[in-house]
């Protein structure tokens, strides 16, 4: 991991600040819809570069400037967000063209030298340009068109690639895990600001402290789910395949599965603004839903995981993500604080189960753990 890659995520803390702001200031199913949309298309550019840096030297003299370059045009576009849908749609999307242009001339140069990768990256390209132009197309039209064009650019920047297939990319396991874990300490990160600034902004009463306290518990449950062992078990997985087999699980289990638990990550964030707002109230529809489908969603997306690599479902976080979800129709008729503690006793309940259950199998995980020495050279590691 290098400083530029750190400096070049600094600007997705602000985008995902960006995202909750969207959904504060307009919590509606439509403010929904456009905050889930733009938080899809700000993820579309980081892969693209966590995959670029997995590759290219950052360090290297025209790829730094380059890179502070794409950071410029996607600082840019984070400061358009909340008008992304309105008047400043146009902004957006050209800023976010330039960004998805630039990270695809430092992949063709970076490839120069590899056939392979360079056809790899002229098959991805015809699918990033459209979808960044129809981004671009749906600020200059009005109406329930914007949110199609906008669905239909991240249909085809995200999945038109897989019509490409794997052939000729290339993946590094341990930095690739790193970078992503990153990103998910970053979201976690932005749920604890928002923690901070909603308290500040309704004043430190009792009822608040409380709400706080149990919010930094669930913040922390989602740190402790990721980085507890899973960063280990994700690295071994990928040093243990190779070829193709490497490509479609690093694509699967990090660049699309790992989407859904940031946005889980960020519409809990969102919720907690309005819990600490509202503590002694019940929550609207779309924050109750923030606060309950959040923390269900991220726990959804690791039953997913645990389905693509060993095609079974599991027990605790299954369990605990459907019970997440079903808090929502009682979320919508306690107060805020109420549904908050029950959300809350879901998490200790599962980490009491998982500390319990599979205390030997974390053990035998960390003992098996890749040395960073070895983890990108491909050698084997038995699980």
């Amino acid at each position: 991991m290098t400083p530029l890659e750190l400096f070049f995520d600094l600007v997705f803390v602000f985008g995902f600040t960006q995202v909750t702001t969207v959904l504060s200031n307009d919590p509606t199913w439509g403010g929904l819809g456009h905050g889930l949309l733009i938080l899809a298309a700000l993820w579309w550019a980081w892969a693209a570069y966590a995959w670029l840096t997995n590759t290219v030297d950052p360090g290297g003299s025209a790829v730094w400037g380059a890179m502070l370059v794409a950071m410029a045009a996607m600082f840019v576009a984070a400061l358009a967000v909340p008008d992304a849908f309105g008047r400043h749609g146009v902004v957006f999307g050209v800023a976010f063209l330039i960004v998805n242009l630039m990270q695809l001339t430092l992949y063709a140069l970076g490839a120069r030298g590899d056939r392979n990768l360079l056809a790899a990256i002229l098959r991805s390209a015809p699918w990033a340009i459209i979808g960044a132009a129809l981004i671009i197309a749906a600020g200059f039209v009005h109406g329930g068109l914007r949110p199609l064009l906008w669905l239909a650019a991240l249909v085809v920047g995200l999945f038109g690639p897989l019509l490409g297939g794997v052939r000729g990319w290339r993946v590094q396991p341990a930095h690739f895990v790193e970078r992503h874990g990153l990103i998910v300490i970053i979201a976690i990160g932005e749920s604890l600001i928002a923690i901070g600034l909603g308290a500040r902004s309704t004043g430190i009463a009792s009822g608040v402290i409380v709400a706080a306290v149990l919010g930094f518990v669930v913040v922390t449950s989602f740190w402790l789910a990721y980085f507890d062992f899973f960063p280990i078990r994700g690295q071994q997985m990928l040093t243990d395949r190779s070829g193709a087999q490497r490509i479609a699980l690093a694509r699967d289990a990090y660049t699309y599965l790992h989407l859904p638990m940031v946005a889980g990550i960020v519409l809990f964030a969102f919720a907690m603004k309005t819990t600490l707002a509202h503590v002694g109230e019940e929550l609207d529809t779309i924050p109750a839903l923030g606060l309950c489908g959040g923390p269900a969603l991220y726990l959804f997306a690791y039953v997913a995981l645990r389905l693509r690599v060993s095609r079974t479902f599991g027990r605790g976080r299954l369990i605990a993500a459907v019970s997440c979800a079903l808090l929502l129709p009682i979320a919508l008729v306690v107060p805020a604080l109420v549904a908050l503690t029950l959300m809350t006793a879901v998490w200790v309940a599962l980490h009491a189960y998982e500390i319990i259950w599979w205390r030997e199998a974390r053990a035998r995980t960390r003992a098996l753990s890749v040395p960073a020495s070895a983890s990108d050279t491909g050698g084997s590691v038995q699980i």
